[in-house]
């Protein structure tokens, strides 16, 4: 699961871009107009409660710093040197071909919800497969787009969840994930996109983490990952034909051995697999493994193989394997031959994280995407045989980002010693004095923040002269299994305790205001702020919970049932008692008098990972004591808000949020 996060872009966008005018705001918000200003009144879909109008002139303040867009490489034209990749032109990103670097981005399609991935028939690029939901409710159904007529075809049943998987060899199967059968479990199919009336039931599984990896050179075999956690997974064979799976485990492991396994890849002539595994290991390096005597055979080893591969991609003729190390929070590109694993040296790349990486079929150039503090994300192409960048794609931003500030990383201990760190961002320095701080906590917990562009929240720096802070607290990844294993279970509050920490480690800072803080986090980062928010509610001023778990226990008991039991290894199974009466005695829910300090509240009615039920219930609750809320359900949204128009009214009724309840 890729584990990077989408930033939100605001409504200003409307005014900034040059295809749109000012009259594009009517559809998303009324302007009423008062005596003293003009208010942003919301749009049908969005319940709003407490909150206060929001002026207008927030459009010419903050909305610039919501008016940009990004681009991230979905796949290489096999036909050509064209790239396929997803940007936002509208209200949500759709798919768009470049024809060459820096040329034209052409929309190709034109939805309500988002487009974010997409993969060409290999054989003639005459269509594209991709995935897409309806309203954030993430049912994903898989479609075929044909260039010639533009047409959209429905591949899937309609009703399930479908996850895309990869191509056959031959170009002819696409492989997928869908729980058609029984509503959770995630069974294995295969179809040929361009006869949907192939489709067919591969293989029956149980249970939701199960992704169908590659499929061998001569596609006898699929290569299948079971993912039990994030530190426990398997890989499989499975017959092309029967469907029959075959174990693939290394001598001397057996099933509950804490191994992990990330992306995977034949080789090219069959007989091996490229995988990234923990085996043996504290972190995701990249090892071969022979199918008939599966070892993990490690291509990085010594202290090159300390931080996480996180990202590999094999050529088409299989001479080269390109990956991505995670190192403190950056992305570092390396190439190897395959034939001798000599690395091959690149020189003068961009700096940044990197978020997509894939060869394109000509077997020298390797296409990806990054981002970084001063730009939201682009495209490049890179030749290992020349050594030629080349970039894709220039993103549109209406405020320069050459002042934005650049992360720098910080370390502090918390209460057992363990050495915690994150990322801080400075105000502009004509802000004079001890800044007030805005914590953001990231979801997961099985993530990292990492410093990629702030978009919006480059406004708090450099408009409200706000710190901000993103600490990678235990749990997270990118430090190690051991780190990321210190979360689980009954450990559960030692991660809220690395936040208090942080607290300490602020009031020691002469250029952080110890007296002003906020906090704020999305899915298992918003359980992070309600969690701070109860027990250390006397060292905040305020906070804003987005998407979050108000109790572990009626999160699992409500969550879509085929994600339930992959949760329940990270946060404790609630059906044994005494982890549930864990559960209960630490959630915010279940512990409401304690949270004193104001706080917004935002939720997607349509959300399958957090029910919206887990923000409304904090909620009410925190109205009836008599705790000041704000809160604002989505009707059209999921797991965090995905539409433009959403995306700015949450931006503009934070910073009105932040302004009243941080800053005065």
């Amino acid at each position: 699961m890729n584990k990077k996060l989408a930033a939100i872009v605001s409504v200003a966008a409307l005014y900034a871009c040059a295809e749109l005018g000012p009259s594009v705001l009517r559809p998303y918000y009324a302007i009423a107009q008062t005596a003293q200003d003009a208010t942003i009144a919301p749009a049908e879909n969005l319940v709003v409660e407490g909150v206060p109008a929001i002026p207008a002139s927030l459009v010419e303040t903050a909305g610039r710093y919501g008016s940009f867009r990004n681009a991230t490489l979905a796949d290489w034209s096999p036909t050509g040197r064209e790239m396929l990749i997803a940007t936002r032109f509208a209200d949500t990103a759709q798919l768009h071909l470049v024809k060459m670097p820096g040329g034209e981005r052409q929309q190709l399609t034109f939805f309500a919800d988002a487009v974010g991935n997409g993969r060409f028939h290999p054989n003639g690029g005459d269509y594209i497969v991709f995935m897409k939901d309806i309203g954030g409710g993430e049912w994903y159904q898989l479609y075929r787009y044909d260039l010639a007529s533009g047409d959209a075809t429905l591949l899937t049943d309609g009703k399930a969840r479908n996850l895309m998987g990869p191509w056959s060899s031959r170009g002819d199967q696409i492989a997928y994930m869908s729980t058609r059968r029984t509503g959770k479990d995630t069974d294995l199919w295969v179809m040929n996109p361009a006869d949907p009336k192939s489709d067919r039931l591969l293989t029956k599984l149980e249970g939701g983490g199960w992704s169908p990896e590659d499929w061998s050179p001569d596609d006898s075999k699929l290569l299948l990952k079971e993912e039990i956690s994030l530190n426990e997974a398997y890989l499989w064979l499975v017959d092309a034909r029967s469907g029959e799976k075959t174990a693939l485990m290394p001598a001397g492991t057996k099933r509950g051995d804490k191994i992990a396994y990330g992306d995977a890849r034949f080789s090219k002539d069959g007989k091996g697999v490229y995988v990234t595994t923990d085996a043996g290991a504290e972190f995701m390096n990249l090892a071969y493994m022979d199918v008939n005597r599966p070892e993990a055979k490690y291509v990085i080893t010594g202290p090159e193989a300390k931080w996480d591969v996180e990202l590999f991609d094999l050529s088409n003729d299989g001479k080269f394997i390109a990956y991505v190390k995670d190192e403190d929070g950056l992305s570092v590109l390396h190439v190897r031959k395959t034939a001798d694993q000599m690395e091959v040296p690149l020189r003068n790349l961009p700096v940044g994280v990197v978020t997509s990486l894939r060869w394109h079929r000509n077997g020298h150039e390797l296409g990806f995407s990054l981002t970084n503090a001063r730009g939201p994300g682009d495209c490049y192409s890179l030749d290992v045989t020349t050594g030629k960048l080349e970039r894709w794609t220039t993103s549109e931003t209406a405020v320069k980002t050459d002042a934005f500030p650049q992360a720098e990383l910080v370390k502090w201990k918390s209460f057992d010693g363990k050495e915690i760190s994150g990322f801080l961002y400075k105000p502009a320095a004509k802000f004079a004095g001890k800044r007030p701080v805005l914590v953001v906590i990231h979801g997961g917990p099985e993530g990292q923040t990492q410093p990629t562009f702030l978009g919006r929240s480059n406004y708090y720096l450099n408009e409200l002269g706000i710190a901000l802070i993103y600490p990678n607290v235990r749990g997270s990844t990118g430090y190690g299994k051991t780190f990321s294993l210190l979360d689980n279970g009954f450990k559960r509050e030692d991660t809220y305790k690395d936040i208090n920490a942080l607290f300490d480690w602020i009031g020691t800072r002469p250029d952080l205001d110890a007296e002003r803080i906020a906090v704020t986090g999305g899915s298992y980062g918003g359980h992070m702020t309600l969690a701070v928010s109860t027990f250390y509610s006397d060292r905040i001023r305020c906070s804003v919970d987005i998407v979050g778990m108000s109790n572990l226990v009626t999160f699992l008991e409500h969550t879509e049932a085929y994600r339930r039991d992959l949760r329940r290894v990270e946060y404790g199974d609630e059906r044994d008692p005494k982890m549930r009466e864990f559960l209960e005695r630490i959630a915010p829910m279940n512990n409401i008098e304690k949270i004193k300090k104001p706080m917004f509240v935002i939720a997607g009615k349509n959300d399958p990972r957090v029910p919206v039920s887990e923000s409304q219930q904090i909620a009410d609750a925190l109205k009836k004591q008599g705790t000041p809320v704000w809160l604002v359900i989505a009707k059209d949204e999921g797991h965090g808000y995905r539409k433009k128009a959403n995306q700015d009214f949450q931006f503009y009724a934070t910073v009105q949020f932040l302004r009243e309840y941080l800053l005065k």
